[in-house]
């Protein structure tokens, strides 16, 4: 088991507006706010403080391209699933600032691809060069609205042309070892790429949005589209499990900038509860890695948390993404967005690749060499 931190990125999306007075430093790892004191909004943390500094693995301004985010955000974490270690990649950030185009990616240019159509593609393609491993690829796609999760590749849904609310709800299950099972939620056999970006397109135009003043397009729910692999070196016993969580979380809502009403309404109070609640898992976790004696961590508060247990402080390769909105208007959210992501920076995973033996390939191993003694034994009879 090695200790790994959670790697922790910035990206600041493109606008014509105005802008807020920022500066990338250090290489393209720190991240400089100033906010000058008469214009200073009553929500900022700290607002007798003029300069605010911010460090990240890395800043991506507002010219970085798809493939960029990829290679340093995303890639590491998919070679080790495909390696046999967990993984999650998660976006965070306030409404609109360009989560799911980031692991999502745009509709009309193949250049726009997200991190998740990138992992498939790179996953499918390691698959055929790495001849000396059997895999399986399975997929599920949840969503968490309202706190209610609901299987985004349920086959009645495109059988009976029914509701999602309809469905039955996914719900959590726990094992004796404190282990998270997921009941109601498919998995889904994916032996190629096209027949995993089919499943991903599909739960894509089920999921939840809406329209809202800062979002044409609102994501009005968390969103967990997870790999499960399994990797046999051929000629062996020895398999490996991993999973590998993409995430794209519900973005954080200033009502009385949304003006929200009605469903809108109550969706922004869902998820600003949750990110709350994410946002205690992770001060605890925090409090722990500094010593402090805080030897409960609030998993259980929500389900995106209890699904997440493992991705934050357990047996996890993880890295998040946080998007940042560069206008002056949305300064307080930018610089709440980055306190965060500095709290997920202290907070450290224990890793190990995730090894069992395969009884199913034991015993027919074992039922082979019986064979070959039982036909040996045979043949000394035949010749006495």
């Amino acid at each position: 088991m090695t200790e790994n931190k959670i790697n922790i990125f910035l990206r600041i999306r493109p606008t014509k507006k105005q802008l807020s007075n920022y500066e990338i430093v250090d290489d393209g790892q720190g991240l400089v706010i100033d906010i000058p004191k008469e214009n200073q909004a009553v929500e900022v943390i700290n607002n007798t403080k003029e300069r605010h500094e911010f460090r990240f693995n890395k800043v991506f301004d507002r010219e970085a391209r798809q493939e960029e985010i990829f290679q340093d955000v995303a890639l590491p974490a998919v070679t080790a699933a495909l390696d046999g270690f967990n993984g999650t990649i998660f976006a965070y950030g306030q409404t609109g600032s360009g989560k799911t185009f980031t692991m999502t990616g745009g509709p009309e240019k193949y250049a726009d691809r997200g991190i998740i159509p990138r992992t498939l593609s790179h996953i499918y393609n390691e698959l055929r060069r790495r001849s000396d491993f059997s895999y399986q690829i399975h997929v599920s796609y949840l969503e968490i609205y309202n706190n209610n999760g609901y299987d985004l590749l349920d086959p009645s849904l495109e059988e009976q042309a029914k509701q999602l609310e309809d469905l039955p709800k996914v719900s959590l299950q726990e094992d004796e070892d404190g282990n998270i099972h997921l009941k109601n939620l498919s998995a889904h056999h994916a032996p190629s790429e096209e027949e995993a970006l089919n499943l991903l397109f599909l739960g894509d135009t089920i999921r939840t949005t809406s329209e809202t003043p800062m979002n044409l397009a609102s994501s009005r729910s968390h969103c967990i589209f997870t790999l499960f692999i399994t990797a046999c070196k051929v000629g062996t016993d020895v398999i490996r499990k991993s999973k590998l969580h993409l995430v794209d979380l519900a973005g954080s809502e200033r009502v009385y900038k949304t003006s929200a009403q009605g469903s809108l309404l109550k969706e922004s109070k869902y998820i600003n509860v949750s990110l709350h609640f994410l946002e205690m898992v992770i001060v605890a976790l925090q409090e722990r890695s500094q010593g402090k004696n805080q030897r409960h961590i609030p998993y259980r508060n929500s389900m995106m948390t209890s699904v997440l247990r493992d991705s934050l402080g357990g047996n996890c390769k993880t890295s998040m993404i946080a998007t940042m909105n560069p206008e002056k208007a949305h300064i307080d959210e930018s610089t709440s967005t980055c306190r965060f992501a500095q709290r997920v920076a202290m907070v450290s995973n224990v890793v190990k690749v995730n090894e069992e033996i395969d009884p199913q390939l034991v015993i027919k191993v074992r039922r082979i060499e019986g064979g070959r003694g039982s036909h040996r034994e045979e043949k000394t009879k035949q010749r006495l």
